[in-house]
């Protein structure tokens, strides 16, 4: 795959709520340049496995109460990619005074969702619209959102929000290409129905840049430059492989989960200008196509060691 951006902020001591998929990726990238990593699962189990793998610092957090011991002493950067329950974003409830009270910190990202605009009907969705969400989901997030930039309003603390796209990246079920090998990749025939994607390591570059020009209140839509229906990336990709495409399946037909249902229902257009022109950020996958090309290249060459 191309080269992703390094880390050009001065190595600090990173601490992630949620220490999944898109936070891992990023940990990685800022350990191997020297900062201290350090994040949040919800078992112990994994927490001794994560610990084990990556050699970064891990504590047990499943929103339900505190976490134990000195888990803020020295963070200079936050990222909070833990979906919000109904009481709010989980490190909030828990640890509200703390982290405000942490004389280290600097800098908080937190990782939201473009369900906080709500339906577009395909029209085009900017940073400074009114977030008028259709969804509890989307209604819990632009409350977190708020919740988090309240928090540190008066403060020298930056609070950045990352309002990010459909993710896809290398992995098993995480984009088309393997989930055209693996046989279980769909089409969901919906006429007009549009939605941006990013991948996982654009996400990293962003929220670096975020970290290195915070602004506090800023928002940011996390995208690629293309939206379109969720057929296309899986035709290129079948082209990719050389394969042809699963038969589209009627929307109204189709046997989806509520969250993917509600994914449906709405249609939308993510600007990206500001992430360009604000942060500097010039993506490494600007459409799907650059995406799955390097995908596909890096599985090649795995099946070739």
């Amino acid at each position: 795959m191309p080269a992703v951006p390094e880390p050009t902020t001065p190595a600090g001591h990173v601490l992630f709520f949620g220490l999944g998929y898109t936070a891992l990726r990023l940990a990685r990238r800022l350990k191997a340049a020297g900062w201290r990593v350090s994040g949040t699962v919800r078992d112990a189990g994994k927490a001794a496995d994560l610990a084990a793998a990556e050699g970064v610092e891990i504590h047990v957090f499943d929103g339900a109460g505190p976490i134990a011991g000195e888990s803020f002493t020295g963070v200079t950067h936050l990222v909070d990619s833990i979906p919000p329950g109904e009481a709010g974003a989980p490190p909030l409830v828990q640890h509200r005074a703390e982290l405000r009270a942490c004389p280290t910190l600097q800098w908080v990202g937190y990782l939201s969702t473009p369900a906080v605009y709500g339906d577009r009907q395909g029209g085009w969705a900017r940073e400074d619209d009114a977030p008028s969400p259709g969804s509890v989901r989307g209604e819990r997030r632009a409350a977190a959102e708020r919740a988090w930039i309240a928090a540190f309003d008066g403060t020298a603390v930056a609070v950045q929000v990352f309002r990010i796209a459909g993710i896809y990246g290398p992995g098993p079920g995480r984009n088309p290409v393997e989930a055209l090998a693996a046989g279980t990749a769909r089409i969901i025939d919906k006429p007009g129905q549009v939605f941006n994607r990013i991948h996982v390591d654009d996400i990293g570059s962003v929220l670096l840049a975020g970290m290195a020009r915070p602004r506090h209140g800023g928002i940011y839509n996390v995208a690629d430059d293309e939206a379109c229906a969720s057929a296309d990336p899986i035709r290129f990709a079948a082209e990719l492989l050389g394969v042809a495409p699963p038969e589209p399946i009627a929307f109204d037909s189709a046997e989806l989960s509520l969250m993917a249902r509600s994914f449906y229902a709405e249609c939308k257009r993510l600007d990206t200008t500001r992430i360009k022109e604000e942060l500097g950020v010039v993506l490494t996958y600007p459409t799907y196509r650059e995406g799955l090309a390097a995908l596909m290249a890096e599985r090649d060459r795995s099946s070739n060691t």
